[in-house]
């Protein structure tokens, strides 16, 4: 997997610009298609203490991430750049009408890429997939 994408990095950028649109659209978005409401956000799961819907967008944009980038001075740019990505985005719901800043939404978004990282970094140090 990891060869189609780093082939592909269009798919990286791609989510990417999905998930900035989906972020700096006024209301929600998935709302407005899913539900008929733009006002409603739909939940995967319920929230605990963090918002898991920001957890598990952003642990999935870190893993596509790692499958995309491979070699380790690209991954340090590319955890900089999550961990920067998922503070300004939530950072600029200050500023959007409809959007609202709100902690357990950025500890989501950071818990996610954190998540990722984490695991990454046991696999690679332990060798747990390594033939």
């Amino acid at each position: 997997m990891t060869k189609f994408f780093s082939k592909y990095k269009i798919i990286f950028y791609l989510i990417n610009f999905l998930l900035i649109v989906l972020y700096i659209f006024p209301g929600s978005l998935l709302g407005c298609v899913f539900l008929n409401d733009c006002k409603i956000q739909p939940q995967i799961t319920a929230d605990f203490i963090i918002s898991t819907n920001h957890l598990y967008t952003f642990a999935f944009i870190s893993v596509i991430g790692l499958y995309t980038f491979t070699k380790s001075n690209q991954i340090k740019y590319l955890i900089f750049y999550l961990i920067f990505l998922s503070i300004i985005l939530e950072i600029f719901h200050l500023i959007i009408p409809e959007r609202s800043f709100q902690f357990v939404d950025l500890f989501g978004n950071l818990l996610g890429v954190i998540i990722v990282i984490f695991i990454y970094s046991l696999i690679n140090k332990y060798g747990v997939f390594k033939k």
